[in-house]
């Protein structure tokens, strides 16, 4: 067991300790761990015999300052070791959360005989994957070399699973050459041979034939490669349209994809996609992870969530790793004239428009791989161009919603701002308090003086206030009639308080705001309203910071430290997160109620807050995975911004009864949402359930 305990200045931070067998410090023999300020981090290794030497990094692949405070290796007997690293898979690795010990031990031992591995190899592996973390830019080789592997499927199972598909899928490859060199070409020709699906075909224009040196390659490949002979399908001369000809190849092609020249399909890239569509037929739209090639080598990864219709409108974070049913792409041949000419953006708002969640389908595996060139950012998302298109936004919105607006923020995204139509609705913001005036007149009087959208009241539901200043504060301010106190005097439970609240109001909208919040700029409740009005929207959460500017809440992800966490927690104000997501409007599964929005209609169908088994945490996880249910999607805005001092009012889990109330309502969430904890679908399951930064899993 290696212990570690460093002090350091990063957001987020991982020691790097590599054994010398020998040969050098070789990155192979690197294990790596997170460690945070003020916790000394733990991990089962394996130490080899005959080292020559152990080296520490103690912020692997980061530069800043650092104490090492704590450093040992405690010996383990095998036994204990692998019972330890079997738990840890449990709620770590996405294959086996929520398994028994035995029947992850079977599940290795059924593996290493298909593979011809040792089961304690496969089982170090798997438990090295659950620390492969840090940074994505950084630590991405790591995942390839060690993870990657074990995801993938090996070829003869591939070989194994076609056999299985009593219907095949098969692809149509779009391919724009346009601007590209022949190099380029060569890349995409290559990937499409070595595909171990070979339902493909490969769509290029008569004028791309044409050119001499396209010719020549293909020539060439055709020439070298029997099954390129087999699947090359040229389009007509002119005469026959983009449109015309997909339409002629209806009985041949199910699915269509667009690909520049120099973008790379996985090995396995059409059998994912094939898999996902015999899996789910009834899907129209699949679309997998990306990354990008930069001097020959894998870079950059972007693991995707699954459907997001609001992150869709903010940034084109599915790109060319998508494949488009045919039969309904050929209702938007307007926006496909040529493989040339598809503004993707544009064409995905369109195509998706009035489609189910399971009309779409998110492949989980590194499907793509993009061309880079160094006049490509790093917040462009799409191989030819920004990744998005603030016209195609724009244009969507006037259709949907004449009062929506979208402004380009540079390099990032586009921002839509939903218009309020009519008399504005009303809100009650709902804060409980007992005593802590240090912590309520600020947030109140903040509120009040800061809060630009005029159809709102305060309710402050006083919980046993004892303190005469507090008490005194209370009586000054519900003068303002802005601000309403209501006494609640039982026992501090917070779910019961805040339906307390909420049946005494008859606002459209109900706000669940903590006394340790307080608002930055004016207009963060009418941002949060905008969205809480609009007819498919659940909750709304806001962008929370802690008092000294690093992220405190940006939604929550499902399974984090086996329960539940925040997304970003601890990164500075300024910082986009993974794949720039904390720059962008989207749907989550869940927000905090430290600040979180919704429809009075809404709360009262889910039933409120749990007040029996979750009186005190959890309550508002709960509450937004009910509304979901109901059929509403959850969204997090960053363009609502409030410190929050965490906590701070009901104090910390520090004493055994306090212990016992929290692992009560551990288990009680667990058992009520247990599945849905597996895999959150606004997250990807490449990325880490241990750590709450995005980090690789």
């Amino acid at each position: 067991m290696l212990e570690i305990e460093i002090e350091h200045d990063q957001t987020s931070a991982a020691a790097g300790i590599t054994f010398d067998r020998g040969n050098g410090f070789d990155r192979r023999n690197t294990i790596y761990l997170a460690v945070r300020r003020g916790r000394i981090a733990k991990r089962i290794c394996y130490v080899p015999y005959g080292i020559k030497g152990i080296r520490l990094e103690p912020l692997s692949g980061q530069k800043g300052c650092f104490s090492v405070k704590h450093f040992r290796f405690v010996w383990l007997t095998p036994r204990f070791a692998y019972s330890r690293m079997i738990r840890r898979l449990n709620y770590a690795d996405r294959h086996f959360q929520g398994a028994g010990a035995q029947q992850i031990l079977k599940a290795l031992k059924e593996e290493s005989r298909e593979e011809n591995v040792s089961w304690r190899r496969l089982l170090a592996a798997y438990y090295e994957g659950t620390f492969a973390r840090g940074a994505p830019n950084f630590n991405y080789a790591l995942w390839r070399e060690q993870i990657e592997p074990l995801r993938e499927p090996s070829n003869n199972r591939v070989v194994i699973a076609i056999e299985k598909l009593t219907e095949h899928s098969s692809f149509g490859i779009a391919l724009s050459t346009e601007g590209a060199s022949v190099e380029d070409i060569a890349i995409t020709l290559d990937s499409l041979i070595q595909q171990r699906y070979s339902h493909w075909y490969l769509l290029i224009s008569a004028e791309q034939d044409a050119d001499e040196d396209i010719s020549e390659l293909l020539n060439q490949r055709l020439h070298e490669h029997e099954i390129l002979a087999q699947h090359l399908l040229i389009q007509p001369p002119e005469s026959t349209s983009f449109h015309q000809w997909l339409a002629s190849l209806s009985q041949q092609i199910d699915y269509v994809t667009f690909l520049a020249a120099g973008d790379a399909l996985a090995i396995n890239a059409t059998y994912h996609l094939a898999a996902h569509s015999y899996q789910h037929p009834e899907a129209v739209l699949l679309y997998g992870d990306e990354d990008r090639c930069v001097d020959g080598e894998r870079a950059l990864p972007n693991f995707k969530p699954e459907w997001n219709t609001d992150l869709l409108l903010s940034v084109n974070y599915i790109g060319r790793a998508a494949a488009f049913s045919l039969e309904r792409l050929l209702q938007y041949s307007h926006l496909c004239e040529s493989p040339e000419q598809v503004d993707m953006h544009a064409l995905l708002l369109a195509y998706t428009d009035g489609l189910s969640k399971a009309d779409i389908q998110h492949v989980a595996y590194v499907v793509l791989h993009r061309r880079y060139s160094d006049a490509t950012s790093a917040a462009e998302l799409t191989p030819d161009g920004p990744g998005f298109s603030i016209t195609a936004v724009q244009r969507f919105l006037v259709e949907k919603d004449a009062s929506a607006t979208a402004s380009e923020q540079p390099e990032l995204g586009c921002r839509v701002q939903w218009g309020l139509h009519g008399p504005l609705p009303s809100v009650s913001l709902l804060i409980p308090t007992r005593d802590m005036l240090h912590m309520l007149q600020p947030c109140v009087d903040k509120i009040l003086e800061l809060t630009d959208y005029p159809n709102y009241e305060i309710v402050i539901l006083d919980n046993q206030s004892s303190d005469p200043g507090a008490l005194a504060y209370l009586n000054k301010i519900a003068r303002d009639t802005r601000v309403r106190v209501l006494r609640w005097d039982h026992p501090f439970n917070y779910s019961a308080i805040n339906n307390f609240g909420a049946r005494h109001c008859s606002s459209d909208v109900i706000g669940l705001v903590n006394n340790d919040i307080e608002p930055i700029n004016g207009s963060w409740l009418t941002e949060m309203v905008s969205h809480a009005v609009r007819p498919n929207i659940g909750c709304v959460g806001a962008k929370l910071y802690y008092p000294d500017d690093t992220l405190q809440h940006a939604g929550v992800i499902l399974g984090l430290g086996g329960v539940a966490g925040h997304a970003h927690r601890f990164f500075p104000r300024e910082d986009g997160g993974f794949q720039n997501r904390l720059h962008h409007t989207q749907n989550l599964s869940a927000v905090t109620a430290a600040c979180l929005l919704l429809r009075r209609s809404i709360f009262e169908e889910a039933g409120g807050l749990e007040e029996e088994y979750l009186p005190v945490a959890y309550n508002d996880v709960d509450l937004c995975l009910k509304v979901r249910e109901l059929g509403y999607r959850n969204l997090w805005t960053p363009f609502a911004e409030l410190y929050h001092h965490e906590s701070v009012s009901r104090g910390i889990d520090d004493n055994p009864v306090k212990k016992a109330r929290a692992k009560r309502e551990v288990d009680y969430f667990r058992s009520r949402w247990g599945q849905q904890l597996l895999h959150d679908p606004a997250y990807n399951p490449n990325l880490t359930v241990s750590f709450e930064d995005f980090s690789l899993r």
